[in-house]
């Protein structure tokens, strides 16, 4: 059965808005737990453009289930993630402008600074992500530098879902290459994961993909859940994948 992380970044996107506490994110993470999430992931960007470093200290207290953290490699980031000791970090990719994570981490050009993260993290017994695009070689390096786990970007595999469709060259071309990456991930003794533009449509055929530990979805639930209420966005999520 595949676990399901929710990422509850635009919570905080709306509380910021306005910079008055609300949404609470506290509150959010408590009822996507009441709603069946496996896992509550934030991801602390170094414009604290949604996600303050308080929050990720108060979710460390009041989380249930586990605490997925979401940074890039920079030593601040490193140093609350040391602080604070989520269950589980993902490293990825970030750039100021971007307004999400556009693509997977160049583990093969980054593997001395990578390897000496992880390594610290993994120390005060934090479980340790990448979030990749789905390519051998950087399945590989991820291995080499001792992670636990990969997170393959699926956003081409969203993208390409939805402007090209299914029979798609492009699509079939994405699809061969997230299930070449996902039997080398379970080859290495890794950890798969997999999320980036998932949704309540896209998600099924991915769901079929073997040996998928977790989904980490967000933005979808999050606008779902205007209109449903989060708890039904999650639990609508959670029978899909439970299904898939």
């Amino acid at each position: 059965m595949i676990k399901l992380g929710v990422n509850i970044d635009h919570i905080a996107t709306l509380r910021q808005t306005r910079k008055e506490g609300i949404p609470s994110i506290i509150e959010a993470a408590a009822v996507c737990e009441k709603a069946g999430a496996d896992s509550i992931t934030v991801h602390l960007r170094e414009d604290r453009r949604h996600i303050q470093d308080l929050d990720v200290y108060n979710l460390r207290k009041s989380v249930k289930t586990k605490l997925n953290l979401e940074m890039s490699a920079s030593e601040e980031i490193v140093k609350v993630a040391l602080d604070v000791k989520p269950d589980f970090v993902c490293i990825v990719p970030e750039k100021r402008r971007e307004l999400t994570t556009e693509g997977g981490l160049d583990v093969k050009t980054n593997k001395t600074n990578l390897a000496n993260v992880v390594a610290r993290l993994k120390k005060v017994g934090i479980i340790v992500s990448i979030f990749i695009a789905a390519d051998i070689d950087q399945v590989l390096s991820c291995s080499e530098i001792n992670a636990d786990a990969i997170e393959l970007h699926t956003g081409k595999y969203a993208k390409f879902y939805k402007e090209n469709g299914l029979s798609s060259f492009e699509f079939k071309a994405e699809m061969k290459k997230i299930l070449k990456a996902s039997r080398e991930t379970i080859k290495e003794g890794l950890l798969l994961n997999a999320g980036h533009g998932l949704d309540y449509d896209n998600a099924k055929r991915i769901c079929k993909v073997a040996d998928i530990n977790e989904f980490n979805i967000g933005f979808s639930i999050i606008a779902r859940a205007v209109f449903t209420g989060l708890e039904t966005a999650v639990k609508d999520m959670k029978e899909l994948i439970n299904k898939g």
